[in-house]
């Protein structure tokens, strides 16, 4: 036998292609999701020696589902209990910032109102006979001012709050659980977008609401009974458009927050891209029906639980004080006021987190219908996997094409 006989072994399949790197690099996937687990092919009846008949059919792979959601467009019973998923898993970054932003502003709208009716009572009280009407007067708007005052701070820390949930939705949908430093660390040069977006919003809706009560009582004083009957008309028909109007623009531009926060947006550009994320009749009606509906959910076990606690102060306030003392009398009130805002700040942040959480899954699961971003998610994952370095963030929208936006290192508001 000649060497020219000598077996040869086969060669080997070819090298594969090298992998991208770089910023905002995404590696090419074998294949869209990880491979199914060990025996699943051969439990359905696909796979290496299963017995399948003359026909063999692939085996069909569900979407992963890394952490929080499945990584697929979602249904309504997904998108509604995820929703409530949020705070069990990772309660400490959720549920702990909402209690202590909301107790903030509660400590606050208490200290500010007791602080403002203390010192309008005594002015009153020391206040000359021909002095009174007007320090009553002055009192009194010192009162609607101060009292408004917690409502902005509210306001603006509801928004803090929904960008906050919007980061830690995101990457729970990737599997990761982040601390709360972790998430503090994350919004930090978007808070003052946040927060420059809220108070826009305040800005527009206190505009609009002075102007129309403006016109409304001109007609009354000045039209004589006609006036009157045509503002009531027109107070009525304002009412109702507001209502309308509402809605429409607060659902066209609920995903801002999340906009501004998972693809650094300015806010004028965050303003379009909600806009145009939300068109489409479809998008539009659940979007608003998915929130309305959680909304009416928390506040329904708001008031089954704090209903029965109100009734209990009251039947308990008439066991402890029969003879109706007025110390006694004050101090029921009083234990029965700090459980019901006790109960009335757990829920308040409940409620926070979860209609957060739901605007940030239905910001995702629109995104995933209309621009594919759940391949986004898997490669992203699939990478991260494997081990590979410098894949770009999945949620910005120029990271498949290699150039991402660059954050910004300021707070401004409109950055």
């Amino acid at each position: 036998m000649t060497d020219d006989n000598v077996w040869q072994p086969p060669s080997g399949p070819p090298a594969p292609p090298p992998v991208p790197t770089g910023p905002g690099a995404f590696p090419p996937p074998s294949s869209a999701f990880p491979p199914p687990a060990p025996g699943f092919g051969q439990q359905q009846g696909f796979g290496p020696g299963a017995q399948t008949g003359p026909a063999q059919q692939p085996g069909w792979t569900p979407p992963p589902k890394p952490g929080l959601i499945p990584l697929r467009p979602l249904g309504f019973g997904t998108l509604l209990g995820a929703s409530f998923q949020v705070i069990r898993r990772n309660p400490r970054p959720t549920f702990g910032i909402a209690l202590l932003l909301n107790g903030v502003v509660i400590v606050l709208f208490v200290g500010i109102i007791a602080g403002v009716a203390t010192w309008a009572f005594s002015r009153v009280g020391s206040a000359a006979l021909e002095n009174s009407d007007e320090i009553t007067a002055g009192a009194i708007g010192a009162g609607v001012l101060a009292a408004l005052i917690p409502i902005v701070l509210s306001v603006l820390v509801g928004a803090v709050l929904q960008g906050i949930i919007a980061l830690e939705v995101s990457r729970a949908t990737l599997g990761e659980k982040l601390t709360t430093r972790s998430l503090w660390r994350l919004a930090r040069g978007r808070i003052g977008a946040l927060i420059g977006w809220s108070a826009a919003v305040t800005g527009a809706v206190t505009v609009a609401i002075i102007v129309i009560s403006l016109v409304i009582t001109l007609i009354i004083a000045f039209g004589g009974d006609a006036g009157l009957v045509v503002g009531v008309i027109l107070a009525i028909l304002a009412a109702l458009c507001a209502v309308v109007v509402w809605f429409w623009l607060a659902t066209k531009l609920s995903l801002i927050p999340s906009v501004l926060m998972l693809e650094r947006l300015t806010l004028r550009q965050a303003i379009v891209r909600s806009w145009r994320l939300t068109t489409g009749m479809g998008y539009f009606w659940k979007i608003l029906g998915t929130q309305l509906l959680v909304n009416f959910i928390v506040q329904t076990a708001a008031q089954v639980v704090t209903f029965p606690l109100s009734i209990a102060s009251g039947i308990g306030g008439a066991l402890v004080n029969p003879n109706g003392d007025i110390s006694a009398g004050i101090a029921v009130i009083a234990v029965t006021y700090v459980l019901t805002g006790i109960v009335s700040l757990v829920f308040s942040a409940l409620a926070s987190v979860t209609q957060a959480s739901v605007t940030a899954l239905l910001y995702i699961d629109t995104r995933m219908r209309k621009e594919g971003l759940d391949l986004e998610l898997a490669r992203f994952v699939e990478a991260r996997q494997t081990g590979q370095n410098g894949v770009g963030n999945p949620y910005i929208v120029e990271a498949a094409s290699g150039s991402q936006v660059i954050p910004p290192t300021n707070d401004s508001p409109w950055s």
